[in-house]
């Protein structure tokens, strides 16, 4: 799952040449205008509001009181000159959220990431591994291509860094009853020289102005005394001049239902997005492969229950030959909607049903007899309950200049790992720029809070920007951004 951008995709903001340090306007006292009534009384004392007199969380509220609530907010209004040392909060650590906090560092702004990973950054960039043999599964972001120079030059520093290689394996389209017919080498297929999370967790490492918290999970936005205010499950989390969420689903919905950021709750409430199953199985000896090619990663036609297998094993551990065959089996999307359950709590009978339906597809997919599939070693079932988006506004990033706050994610313009990077991109380019001017003429830096949203389709796990020269139009894609 991992994640690209399409060619025709224009972006709208171009991220400037590399620049100095920024120095910023000279801070003054920062306040904060909110329109509402029901703002808390203050006194002379006044501190930020503490969890006792916080209004209860919407978590359990239903959807339509939850939109209700979101679109008749006020919105926030700061009104003051930004600080001369500003410091931006980051809520996402995945690719999107990274790229953003690096691009923040080279423009001389400090960034605080947060990310719920309890094993590391990445979000979708998820790697795991099982000792002690070790079995070792890409189990969200597959490989991805590089079509934009910009993400070319980013990719270009982590192969000088060994953080990437270009993976060599064999990939194509694997139709029912194991008719394999391999993809051209062109474009550049690139991996995790360790997996996927490894890279995650190395982007940062050669920042100075980045500050990383995780485990996690930011549950409240407050804006008081000119600053946002996050905080997780009432403990606070720090103070922060501007705001971005770099993820989507119900949690950033939750988040921005009353941080009074009406506009950028809007567009995050139009994103639809549809569910992915990961099955993680090792195999004590290869798969049953028919014809002259071995392939080591396949997209899978004509199989309800299946859209993707690949061999980690000869992925990422290509100099071992013995050891436990590792594979990765993502679904249908038709297959995950069928079968969605809430991710974080996956009944048994649920996961059973799932790996049946997956393992027989697989079948399918090889052409082998019902039931002749051997039986694996290891077995796990991932739900990606908030996985591709199926709708798009076409842009970069969004960016709400009076609450001082953005969103950035490759669902902003389709669903690959490149366009979550150009989109850190440009909104940390945005937000440089926006800072250095001060925020004296707010509405100027406004972008993104209108866009329509347009379909997006023909995509199960993501897109390759690159493989439409395969010069098959259903095959423009495939990468797991769910």
């Amino acid at each position: 799952m991992s994640t690209f951008i399409s060619s025709s995709s224009s972006l709208i903001l171009q991220p400037l040449k590399p620049q100095k340090p920024s120095k910023f306007t000279k801070a003054k006292t920062l306040t904060l205008t909110i329109k509402s009534t029901s703002e808390p009384k203050t006194t002379k004392n006044a501190q930020k509001p503490s969890s006792r007199n916080r209004r209860r969380s919407s978590y359990g509220t239903s959807r339509r009181s939850a939109l209700k609530k979101t679109f008749t907010q006020e919105q926030v209004q700061f009104t003051a000159p930004v600080s001369s040392d500003p410091h931006v909060g980051i809520i996402g650590g995945g690719m999107a959220g990274l790229v953003c906090a690096l691009s923040l560092d080279k423009r001389g702004v400090k960034s605080t990431v947060f990310d719920t990973g309890n094993h590391g950054l990445g979000g979708r960039m998820g790697t795991r591994m099982i000792g002690p043999q070790p079995l070792i599964f890409d189990h969200a972001a597959q490989f991805f291509t590089v079509n934009d120079s910009r993400f070319g030059q980013l990719v270009a520093g982590w192969l000088e860094r060994g953080l990437v290689k270009q993976w060599e394996g064999v990939i194509g389209e694997l139709e029912v009853g194991g008719k394999f017919s391999p993809f051209p080498s062109s474009p550049p297929r690139y991996i995790g020289a360790n997996g996927m999370r490894p890279l995650a967790d190395s982007l940062l490492a050669q920042t100075s102005m980045v500050n990383v918290v995780r485990p996690c999970w930011i549950s409240t936005l407050e804006p008081f005394n000119g600053m946002w205010h996050l905080s997780e499950n009432g403990k606070p989390r720090g103070q922060f001049d501007v705001v971005i969420i770099a993820h989507n689903g119900k949690c950033a919905n939750r988040l921005l239902g009353s941080s009074g950021l009406p506009l950028i709750a809007r567009q995050m409430k139009r994103l639809e997005l549809s569910s992915i199953w990961a099955l993680l199985a090792a195999f004590e000896d290869p798969l049953p492969i028919a014809g002259a090619v071995t392939f080591e990663g396949a997209f899978v036609k004509g199989v309800d229950s299946l859209s993707w297998m690949a061999n980690n094993s000869a992925k990422l551990l290509s100099s071992r030959r013995d050891g436990p065959h590792c594979w990765t089996f993502f679904s249908t999307a038709a297959f995950g909607k069928r079968n969605k359950v809430p991710q974080e709590n996956i009944p048994t009978a649920t996961a059973e049903k799932v790996k049946t339906g997956m393992l027989q597809g697989v079948e399918a997919a090889l052409g082998l007899p019902n039931c002749s599939l051997q039986k694996p070693i290891y077995t796990r079932v991932q739900l990606w309950g908030a996985a591709l988006p199926t709708n798009t506004p076409g842009i970069p990033c969004i960016f709400d200049p009076h609450g001082r706050a953005g969103i950035c994610g490759d669902w902003l313009s389709d669903s690959s790992l490149e366009s979550a990077a150009l989109s850190g991109l440009a909104l940390a380019n945005h937000i440089a720029d926006y800072l250095e001017s001060g925020g004296v003429h707010p509405e100027e830096f406004a972008v993104g809070l209108h866009n329509e949203f347009c379909t997006l389709e023909g995509h199960d796990i993501g897109q390759f920007p690159g493989l439409e020269s395969v010069g098959k139009q259903e095959i423009q894609a495939y990468e797991l951004t769910t």
